[in-house]
């Protein structure tokens, strides 16, 4: 992914709201497949971790990145923001070269 592709889905995740929570149960593998579901309908996907979560953000996003086998767009506090290209071509959002 490129910087201007990264600059352009971050204007993009900046206007959405949390579709997730991570909580004190962390990442459960229902959880796992509900964001990779998400994400293969929408493309982007921002997640909230909540206070009572334990784990590190930034590790979370690596985490679910290698699991959903998505992009870390940006970790900015406790928001994830992930990336995964759907695989219907009609669906894409048109990316920056």
């Amino acid at each position: 992914m490129t910087s201007k592709q990264r600059a352009f889905l971050k204007g993009k995740a900046m206007t959405m709201d949390s579709i997730f929570q991570i909580g004190k149960s962390s990442l459960t593998p229902e959880y796992t497949a509900s964001i990779m579901e998400n994400l293969e309908a929408h493309e982007l996907v921002k997640i909230s971790v909540l206070k009572n979560c334990a784990d590190d953000p930034k590790d979370l996003a690596q985490i679910l990145a290698e699991r959903t086998r998505s992009e870390v767009v940006q970790v900015i506090g406790k928001k994830i923001v992930l990336y995964k290209m759907a695989k219907d071509p009609k669906k894409r959002m048109e990316l920056p070269n």
